[in-house]
């Protein structure tokens, strides 16, 4: 890899930057000075900036308690965005894996490993999803049949797959889908003719939300968390 490529990638430095770095004799590849953009950097080899090494990142995976009024999406003209609330480096090259409307609140994964990705939201894996949902209304009784045997949304073909609502008293429920489709949970409880005032996911497949994490705050998560969803 370039050496300007190197480091842009491993920090928040441009590449225009990084070729200032290189004139300013702050670079170093194996403790010799570098002043070549273009320099092939081998693994193996120690790339120091300012006599502070350079680690190449390897894949990112977070898990965030979203607070309601940010959108997830990696660009808004009108509202904060969640990838606002993370101080990481190059947080354009992350992607969030699984999104929620503004409204909603709740974990949400968040990735710069495409594959990885992938395996978390593509409708072929089912992946498992977990809200906890509060009506404006009661729920009826037979919600959870109806559910389970899977509901025709408006402007849908297909009925939804099979889904288990456990109620929390007449106005709350566990709902477990697995699968995303648009507004899904409310368009499901629009179908009962009710409709969800406040909504929150738990889980994303064996991850669920990490309870000492106050909203707006983010971890990493652990190798088995991240291991768990990679096969689904």
């Amino acid at each position: 890899m370039r050496l300007d490529k190197f480091i842009s990638n491993s920090t928040d430095h441009s590449r225009k930057a990084v070729r200032q770095l290189l004139r300013d004799g702050r670079v170093h590849v194996d403790g010799i000075p570098a002043g070549d953009p273009g320099q092939h950097i081998h693994p193996g080899q120690r790339v120091t900036l300012d006599a502070m090494p350079i680690v190449a990142p390897g894949a990112r995976y977070f898990m965030l308690h979203k607070p309601a009024g940010y959108v997830c999406a990696t660009k808004d003209s009108q509202h904060p965005t969640v990838l606002d609330l993370l101080d990481e480096p190059n947080k354009e090259r992350l992607q969030i894996a699984g999104r929620l409307d503004i409204d909603t609140t709740g974990l949400v994964l968040i990735t710069d490993d495409g594959p990885w990705n992938h395996a978390v939201t593509s409708p072929r894996r089912e992946c498992r999803k977990i809200y906890r949902v509060k009506t404006a209304d009661p729920i009826p009784e037979d919600a959870a049949k109806r559910f389970a045997r899977g509901m025709l949304l408006d402007g849908e073909r297909q009925r939804t797959r099979p889904a288990r609502l456990d109620l929390l008293g007449s106005h709350g429920a566990l709902l477990a889908i697995h699968e995303g489709k648009y507004h899904q949970v409310k368009r499901m409880f629009g179908a009962l003719g009710n409709r969800v005032v406040a909504l929150h996911r738990e889980a994303i497949g064996d991850v669920a939300l990490d309870p000492a994490l106050a909203e707006g705050h983010y971890r990493p998560l652990t190798p088995g968390e991240v291991a768990s969803l990679a096969g689904r």
